[in-house]
């Protein structure tokens, strides 16, 4: 591996040096079932959405939009990362690394995004039943999720350009396991405040303004699931949002985890283990939450399922 570069001259290339002290097949495995567990999961998820007329509701079509984003946010960094592991060639080129760090960026800008407008769906549903299905119907759902995704690319490409007109000189190794701001800023030998600045305040604006969106559905929430008589009731109305909000919690701890600690308390290991969670076990994890504690999707899977069954037995005996 190169060690510091002694001039001034921009690095082309980088190396990523992953968990490069791992034992390589047990790593690759680990990570290559993640990868094949999230994607499947997803795809179920997509599937079932799409077969089910009785999944075809504002809620359900975020959740939709969720999985897509889960799919491509670990296709992101997975697969180079195994290709890294078994081939051990850990050179990614400057553009590379620089679109790897886009699409990522882009991704979870996405997800706060999205977040928000799954916590607005749940304020809709809770608050203002009566109006529901007016005020989310099929044009406002699509101008709400193109909104989202769109809105995620663009707020991602000014940090994205910054970053990508750097000089890096320091060295060539990102001690990371992708491309990421925090290990790419401490190789840049220019000045790196305008970058940091633009970050800070991107980031206030688009997730702390995500954050009070949230918080604030939730509230509204909470208050008009207190205000039902019964306790069956209330039980009822909090289940439909208790997903969605299992998920917003893991979301935001990880990012308060990942990007708002002190830098002194920074640890290159902890910063893997935290980004391990992030982009390979929450992706798993977020389709499991939203099948377990949903009745509607049980009840998909189990008619899909008996309807499967059925058609088996009968192709069996035309066999026969």
């Amino acid at each position: 591996m190169s060690g510091i570069v002694p001039n001034r001259s921009c690095i082309s290339e980088f190396l990523i040096l992953g968990f490069y002290d791992s034992p390589k097949i047990p790593l690759f495995l680990l990570f290559l079932l993640m990868y094949l567990f999230t994607v499947l999961n997803n795809f179920l998820i997509i599937v079932l959405i799409y077969l089910e007329t009785n999944l075809h509701k504002p809620m359900y079509f975020f959740l939709c939009n969720m999985s897509v984003l889960d799919i491509l946010y670990t296709s992101v960094t997975a697969p180079n990362l195994l290709y890294i592991i078994l081939s051990e060639n850990n050179r990614i080129s400057f553009g590379a690394c620089i679109t790897q760090l886009f699409m990522f960026n882009s991704l979870g800008t996405v997800e706060y995004m999205l977040l928000t407008s799954m916590a607005y769906d749940r304020y809709q549903a809770i608050c203002n039943p009566l109006g529901y299905h007016r005020n989310l119907n099929e044009k406002s759902c699509l101008v709400l999720s193109g909104g989202t995704w769109l809105g995620g690319f663009i707020a991602s490409l000014p940090i994205n350009i910054s970053i990508g007109s750097l000089c890096y000189c320091l060295s060539n190794q990102i001690d990371h396991i992708y491309c990421d701001l925090t290990p790419l800023l401490k190789l840049a030998c220019d000045d790196t405040s305008p970058t940091n600045l633009l970050i800070f305040v991107e980031g206030n604006l688009i997730g702390l303004t995500c954050f009070i969106f949230t918080v604030t559905s939730y509230v509204f929430i909470i208050r008009a699931i207190l205000k039902v008589c019964n306790v069956k009731g209330r039980v009822k109305a909090f289940s439909t949002c208790a997903s969605h909000l299992t998920v917003v919690i893991l979301f935001y701890v990880l990012i308060a985890c990942m990007y708002m600690k002190p830098t002194s308390s920074n640890s290159l290991h902890d910063e893997k283990i935290l980004s391990v969670l992030f982009v390979n076990i929450i992706p798993i994890i977020n389709p499991v939450i939203y099948t377990l504690r949903n009745n509607d999707v049980k009840e998909a899977v189990k008619k899909i399922i008996h309807g499967a069954i059925i058609v088996f037995f009968k192709t069996c005996k035309i066999c026969i």
